[in-house]
């Protein structure tokens, strides 16, 4: 099992950054890739991007160029620096972590708020 806990959410203005940071524990050698995916109100999740163990990162075309995805390898962490955030990049935003299985872990979710 993999253990996933995000920090970093908040209240922004239009424009503004945020980083989120997010931990791994547990099996953490089993880990095959890691991700952030986010869910406004009333919409189903998306995916925001995403980075495998040592490959290229993948963002959705709603946050090329203006979020950047990172990992830590040796600390088990993977960040989203986000900027020229939009109102419309509110929303719970949730870590994510795939084992060599293909089994998805989740964290709770931090809530990102832009406003206008």
């Amino acid at each position: 099992q993999v253990q996933l806990v995000e920090s970093g959410g908040g209240l922004v203005q239009a424009g503004g950054s945020l980083r989120l940071s997010c931990t791994a524990s547990g099996s953490i050698f089993d880990i095959r890739g890691m991700g952030w995916y986010r869910q406004a109100p009333g919409k189903q999740r998306e995916l925001v991007a995403t980075i495998p163990n040592g490959g290229r990162a993948v963002y959705a075309d709603s946050v090329k160029g203006r979020f950047t995805i990172s990992r830590d390898y040796a600390k088990s962490m993977v960040y989203l620096q986000m900027n020229a955030l939009k109102p419309e990049d509110t929303a719970v935003y949730y870590c994510n972590a795939v084992n060599r299985n293909g089994i998805d872990y989740r964290g709770q979710g931090t809530q990102v708020t832009v406003s206008s």
